[in-house]
């Protein structure tokens, strides 16, 4: 027996994918850096159905690689001793940040980091 068309699923179902894809992307930016962010984003920038992904992938990408030249920023101050304090700094801000992230696009879809270099578009 089919389902009659008024009970279809709807195209909800796709969007709440996308929006659980889109939180992992972000809460995963943590852990594996600028991997998860980069392969969301090559898998879906072509297809018209997934801007939302794609825009969430985009704005994760962007955060860890500003946070990666953080880390090499941080690297080079450790000759004087500062960049070990301000690493131990970033890493934390990192792993909050992304949390937060993480539970906004969960409960409303959407975030933007702050301080956030925006090199792909």
């Amino acid at each position: 027996m089919s389902t009659p068309p008024d009970q279809m699923p709807s195209s909800t179902a796709s969007s709440r994918d996308d929006r659980n894809i889109a939180t992992l992307t972000h809460l995963s930016g943590f852990l594996f850096s600028i991997l998860v962010p980069l392969i969301v984003w090559l898998v879906h920038k072509d297809r018209a159905d997934k801007t939302y992904l794609v825009r969430e992938a985009k704005t994760a990408l962007n955060f860890q690689l500003t946070v990666l030249i953080g880390y090499v920023v941080c690297w080079v101050l450790t000759f004087i001793v500062i960049g070990v304090v301000l690493g131990w700094l970033l890493w934390l801000a990192n792993l909050i940040i992304c949390i937060i992230a993480a539970v906004k696009v969960s409960a409303d879809g959407s975030y933007r980091y702050p301080f956030t270099l925006s090199l792909v578009d």
